[in-house]
């Protein structure tokens, strides 16, 4: 095996920590700042996407699961990789990738080269991502400052998503929205040249036999099914663009199910399919997933295509919403141990839909003080305690073996929701939007009428995942995040000390 990235703990050799470890985070830290920024950056540019390479209303929804799909589909392949074949390695390779993606993004003059390119930054943060954090957890031997890093790795990327679309209507109205992309560039040249030279590489020794096929199977599938579910919009549910593609995405999803059943390196392995309320957290999370990502796509074009607000101001809009989210989460930390997370869970989803069914008063002339902000703000509430609970109870009796393995399906369910609420919702709200202009509506009411649509029924899903809860969901005892973060960091250390040792 090759040096770790950091001496094995100290309890094991006596080593002191690496003194460059503090730096070496912010590096990895920035990163994840940049992907997570990135998967909400880009929702106040869509209007002005849309208009400058001329994207159909359907197209303009790949922009955003171009990268969810591609993400999510190859997490856990990611996670996989990097530890047989280098954390550093793959850390590098996967950044090179996410910014010669955002270099294409920024460069693109068609519909095609965007979305192409998006699919290549979701690569690039499913090889990446993964990565970082083990890096993180080998850098910090002391349990304490761990459990530190591990929490402010967390905070930043929670502040990413939330800073994103406040950061993407003043780049978009003050520059350009090409520069949404290009500002990735400078910051992922100077990781790549300087983190290199401050940890060395590390891997697992063992078997090194990778479901790569699985990957293709479950990503090509899920992006299939969402292509046919989009070109609904535009064609007939008993057309060929809807039906070969559903058709076929839906075979290599029994593919992946049955490649995983017997392959002997599966990416999922059969046993995590064994606890009730790990399954259930994945199944809800998907709901929850299609319901903040399906919000999103359409208050933002709601804001801009009808109320016509400027890419600023619809980025600023979206700031209560991040500050309630803090808000909620802080509020919830204490609630949790004490209500059990079942029930908190269960009080979630319901606060969260009725936020979007709040969001549904929204007319051509609404306020945003009165028609928008509230809902917004319950939302955040109700999806601030669902983000704690669910990646809880996504770890529910996992052993360190499967800890990681965990994590990264909880990420990924919350990837793929989000990709398959857009095609399902934004493809009925589109529907409904051209069959109401067809009876000669006005636009804007049509749009708004369609935006209205999709929001109800993202409502209605987050009504669903609370009754899948209510009724599915074992009662768990809350771990807090720290703990959590910190037994697994311990497991994993301690699994890279008996390796180096062998």
């Amino acid at each position: 095996m090759s040096s770790l990235s950091t001496p094995a703990p100290p309890s094991a050799t006596g080593a002191a920590s690496d003194p460059r470890r503090w730096k070496a985070l912010v590096l990895l830290a920035l990163v994840q700042f940049m992907f997570a920024l990135d998967g909400t950056i880009v929702n106040p540019a869509l209007p002005t996407i849309q208009n400058d390479l001329g994207f159909s209303a359907s197209g303009l929804a790949w922009v955003v699961n171009g990268y969810t799909l591609m993400a999510g589909g190859f997490l856990i392949l990611g996670g996989r990789v990097a530890d047989l074949f280098g954390r550093r390695r793959m850390f590098v390779a996967g950044t090179i990738v996410f910014a010669i993606s955002s270099a294409v993004s920024g460069l693109a003059q068609n519909p095609a080269t965007l979305i192409g390119a998006r699919f290549g930054q979701g690569l690039g943060e499913a090889l990446a991502a993964p990565a970082a954090l083990s890096l993180v957890v080998l850098l910090f031997h002391d349990p304490k400052e761990r459990a530190k890093a591990i929490g402010a790795w967390g905070g930043i990327a929670g502040l990413g998503a939330t800073l994103g679309v406040v950061i993407s209507g003043i780049i978009v109205n003050e520059i350009s929205w090409r520069w949404i992309f290009l500002v990735n560039l400078p910051v992922a040249a100077i990781v790549v040249f300087i983190l290199p030279r401050m940890v060395t590489e590390s891997r697992m020794e063992g078997d090194r036999k990778i479901d790569f096929m699985g990957a293709v199977f479950v990503t090509g599938g899920l992006t299939l099914v969402v292509d046919g579910l989009l070109n609904a919009s535009d064609h007939g549910w008993g057309s060929d663009n809807v039906l070969i593609p559903l058709l076929i995405g839906t075979a290599l999803l029994i593919g992946f199910g049955l490649s995983q059943a017997a392959s002997k390196a599966p990416l999922v392995p059969l046993r995590f399919f064994r606890n009730r309320t790990r399954i259930t957290a994945n199944l809800a999370t998907v709901f929850a997933g299609a319901g903040f990502f399906t919000m999103f796509f359409t208050v933002t074009l709601y804001m801009q295509d009808v109320l016509h607000y400027s890419p600023l101001k619809a980025g600023l809009a979206w700031g209560p919403f991040g500050l309630m989210l803090f808000v909620g989460m802080a509020v919830s930390m204490p609630l949790l141990p004490r209500i059990g997370v079942k029930a908190a869970l269960t009080a979630s989803f319901v606060i969260s839909g009725l936020g979007l069914y709040l969001l549904t008063s929204i007319t051509p002339e609404a306020h945003y003080a009165s028609h928008v902000l509230p809902g917004m703000l319950v939302m955040a509430f109700g999806q601030s305690i669902s983000f704690i609970g669910l990646q809880n109870s996504a770890l529910h009796k996992l052993g360190p073996a499967d800890a990681g393995l965990g994590s990264a399906m909880s990420n990924t369910s919350q990837q793929l929701g989000g990709s398959l609420g857009l095609a399902i919702l934004v493809t009925i709200a589109l529907r409904h939007t051209t069959s109401r202009i067809s009876d000669g509506v006005s636009p804007p009411v049509a749009a708004t009428d369609g935006y209205v649509w999709a929001l109800r029924l993202a409502a209605a899903a987050m009504i669903v995942g609370a009754i899948v809860v209510a009724t599915l969901f074992e009662k768990v005892a809350f771990t807090p995040p720290d703990k959590q973060a910190l037994e697994a960091a311990e497991a994993s250390a301690g699994e890279l000390s008996m390796s180096a040792a062998r």
